[in-house]
């Protein structure tokens, strides 16, 4: 069976168990310190008393008399042991000049010689020792009693060690107990703490946490989705290099309030909001971004998680992709239309009817040939010419007319530096579907169309209107927001992104009642004073019914209504 070390303690583990060493080391030192102190404290106070005490029995004039008497025993006896009793100390010790004791707690020793020094005494001065006599090791004091200035006698008294042991054990006693209730409340504090800390580090040691944060700075940073954490106060806490990249933020946003960063509106709103966010598209002024946002809880709100996925590219091969659809489903239509025209040329001729076949083929290649000139000596730039023209197919398909207005003139290269063809098919690709689809259904459906190189004023002009039922004046501010739409949820992305391309031109839109009834959008885009065409009509290049002409019979797609 193979040998399983055991694992590290974890981080909280750790820091108990070194706290309550702490603590027990800390709680240690200060009862040794105190029992030292203690000590030193009852051996001076000890000291002081036995001082005092002998001084008074010295200076007490009962004394001097019973030392001039012939038996000083018999007065002093019975006086030092009472007065040993109430002044609390070991003993009470009279004795001659040369040392003989004439009082003593133990009367055999009545006699004897005094153990001890008493040199200093004899000379008039008192003397404090630490000696060991009969009663034990004991702190002691000698007073001379003096009689005019001679040394008559010697006063002994003293406090045994044992005694002082007594009183600091007692007082270390107390110490310990307390210093045992401050180890049990200081480790009770302690194991609190840290079981908040293990429960917020989930049990991992130090080097799981250390390795846990490696992974996450390379994992932040690694990633190429926008990532952005929001604390309780709805400021940033954590931003990787994909968010900033997206939200076109620096370096210092960390700590910056998510409402202070001039994200539009729509945007702020869902970072701000309390609850959560599933796959929602916004847009910034360069990009199409698909927002998720979820809270972070733990007992209370601690923030906001929020991930960022770049959606520019794909919306626009998306739409690219429903252009390609939309032109699918009209050339299938066109070759079915085509050979039911064919079947009844060939019928025509079977029947006999030449010139009638020969009429009817010649005005249908007519009319085709006249919708690809039109647009192609109105519209020199052939990414637009070839929009219009896969339009106007569609339109067909809903049974909408698509008007290209005479006035319409555009040369070729005439906007290829001043704004990309991405951009222009899809601002007017967007307004067209939108027209097509709000005109459809509609008596004399129409969508017409304009658009124009202006000289004098130095723009590109594009205008589109329809014969749909319009935009309610209420509307108007909303319409170019992200979601608005009369066809219902999932829709509404299709003029934001107008409005988007528009701005990063440094262009205008504007949103006006059409002719026909319906609504009509104008853009106007900045070009270039090379750029600028002629042939744009004057005043603000609207023209009026008498000079547009029919491009063709209308043309449908898959596209979305207004606002789609």
């Amino acid at each position: 069976m193979p040998l399983r070390l055991p694992r590290p303690r974890s981080l909280a583990g750790q820091l108990f168990a070194m706290q309550v060493v702490l603590v027990a080391l800390v709680v240690a030192g200060c009862a040794v310190f105190a029992y030292v102190t203690d000590r030193a404290q009852a051996e001076e106070t000890a000291r002081r008393q036995a001082t005092a005490t002998a001084a008074a029995v010295a200076d007490s004039p009962s004394v001097l008399a019973a030392a001039r008497s012939a038996d000083p025993t018999a007065v002093l006896q019975p006086y030092t042991e009472s007065l040993r009793r109430h002044a609390g100390v070991a003993f009470v010790v009279v004795m001659a000049p040369d040392g003989t004791r004439w009082t003593h707690p133990e009367p055999d020793q009545i006699g004897r010689t005094y153990l001890g020094h008493i040199e200093q005494a004899r000379q008039g001065r008192l003397y404090s020792e630490t000696h060991r006599g009969v009663l034990g090791p004991s702190v002691r004091t000698v007073a001379p009693v003096l009689d005019d200035g001679r040394v008559v006698a010697l006063v002994s008294a003293g406090i045994t060690i044992d005694e002082i042991s007594e009183q600091v054990r007692e007082q270390v006693t107390a110490l310990l107990v307390t210093a045992g209730a401050a180890l049990v409340l200081g480790g009770t504090g302690t194991y609190v703490v840290n079981a908040r800390l293990r429960r917020h580090t989930h049990g991992m040691n130090a080097t799981e946490l250390s390795r846990m944060h490696d992974y996450h700075e390379a994992a932040l940073h690694a990633v190429r989705e926008g990532l952005v954490m929001l604390d309780g106060q709805r400021r940033i806490a954590l931003i990787n290099d994909g968010a900033r990249e997206l939200l076109a933020l620096d370096e210092g946003v960390v700590g910056r309030p998510a409402a202070e960063l001039g994200l539009p509106a729509s945007l702020t709103g869902a970072l701000l909001s309390s609850e959560p966010r599933v796959d929602e598209t916004h847009l910034t002024t360069e990009r199409v971004l698909v927002v998720n946002t979820r809270p972070v809880v733990g007992g209370e709100r601690r923030g906001t998680l929020v991930t960022l996925r770049d959606r520019t590219e794909l919306q626009a091969l998306s739409g690219e992709l429903d252009s390609e659809r939309g032109f699918t489903e009209a050339l299938r239509s066109q070759a079915h239309e085509a050979a039911n025209r064919l079947h009844t040329v060939v019928s025509l001729i079977e029947l006999g009817r030449v010139a009638e076949a020969v009429e009817f083929a010649t005005a249908e290649l007519e009319l085709a040939q006249a919708l690809t000139d039109r647009v192609v000596d109105s519209v020199g730039e052939p990414v637009l010419a070839a929009l219009l023209l896969g339009k106007a197919a569609q339109a067909n398909e809903r049974g909408v007319e698509l008007v290209l207005t005479e006035d319409s003139h555009l040369d070729d290269g005439r906007v290829s530096t001043a704004l990309p063809s991405r951009d222009l098919v899809t601002i007017v690709g967007n307004l067209i579907d939108n027209a097509v689809e709000a005109a459809g259904g509609t008596p004399r459906a129409r969508v017409t169309v304009t658009v124009a190189a202006r000289a004098g004023d130095g723009e590109l002009l594009l205008r589109v209107g329809d014969s749909g039922p319009g935009v309610h004046p209420a509307d108007r501010e909303a319409v170019l927001g992200r979601g608005w739409s009369t066809r219902g949820p999932g829709r509404g992305l299709g003029l934001a992104l107008v409005g988007q391309a528009v701005t990063r031109a440094s262009g205008t839109l504007h949103l006006a009642d059409a002719e026909e009834g319906g609504a009509e959008f104008t853009v106007r885009l900045p070009l270039p004073a090379e750029a600028g065409g002629t042939g744009a009509p004057p005043g603000d290049g609207r023209p009026d019914d008498g000079r547009r002409a029919s491009v063709g019979p209308g043309a449908g797609v898959t596209g979305a209504g207004v606002g789609a």
